[in-house]
């Protein structure tokens, strides 16, 4: 599927193809679905916020490319990997070095880690992969991604943790309903722009009866609370 009707789509069109071609087999929850769905929601979001279009859809569609949870930690492999492939190209500097700075940044990296944007399209591209994490995609990608690691679903004698570093919060290894605390309920609240706030208010209430539901369950309850 191709969105991009900027004067640049050749190179869009291009790169998407060339992360389709890298990550539809990912089972990780980090898949090409996942970049198409990012790449397709900060389209909207640029179009409404008139952003630059050309530094959101490729920094969309090569946000995850050599994402560091898969390059044991290495931070710098997401914006080399990124530049790599963009040099190929006539582009200007400062579109690669926008690119490649949104992708460097873009990382949610701990509860008490900030993580600002210096941009309009990095706010954009940030929002369009944090609405990605949240809601029933965000549910079941969690879930993906727990089992690839090899995590336990849910643990009551493994609390969640509060994560003061990127550090921190890259050797967690903990549970997967852990995660719903420690990062998806908190993304709500750190949305950029009004539109990803808009749409991640219900995605957000659908985390939230989920986690009730499953709580219930886990807890062997059958009936409905009163």
């Amino acid at each position: 599927m191709k969105f991009s009707t900027s004067p640049e789509s050749d190179v869009v069109v291009a790169t998407a193809d060339h992360v389709r071609s890298r990550m539809m087999s990912d089972s990780s929850g980090h898949d090409w679905w996942h970049i198409q769905r990012v790449w397709h929601v900060a389209r909207q979001i640029a179009l409404e916020e008139s952003a630059d279009l050309m530094v959101v859809e490729l920094a969309a569609l090569l946000h995850d490319i050599a994402d560091w949870k898969f390059h044991g930690g290495d931070e710098s492999a997401g914006p080399r990997a990124a530049r790599d492939w963009l040099s190929q190209y006539d582009l200007a500097a400062q579109i690669v070095d926008h690119v490649c700075t949104i992708i460097a940044t873009l990382s949610f990296k701990g509860a008490n880690v900030p993580t600002p944007m210096g941009s309009l399209e990095g706010s954009i591209v940030q929002d369009a992969d944090r609405l990605d994490a949240i809601g029933a995609i965000g549910i079941a990608r969690a879930f993906a991604y727990g089992g690839h690691k090899g995590r336990a679903m849910y643990d009551p004698q493994t609390p969640p943790e509060s994560h003061h570093s990127f550090e921190d919060y890259k050797r967690n290894s903990g549970p997967t309903i852990n995660h719903f605390y420690e990062k998806l309920l908190l993304l709500k609240e750190r949305m950029n722009t009004r539109t990803a706030r808009r749409i991640a208010e219900e995605r957000h209430a659908f985390m939230e009866l989920f986690l009730r539901q499953f709580s219930r369950e886990w807890n062997g309850e059958l009936r409905e609370p009163e």
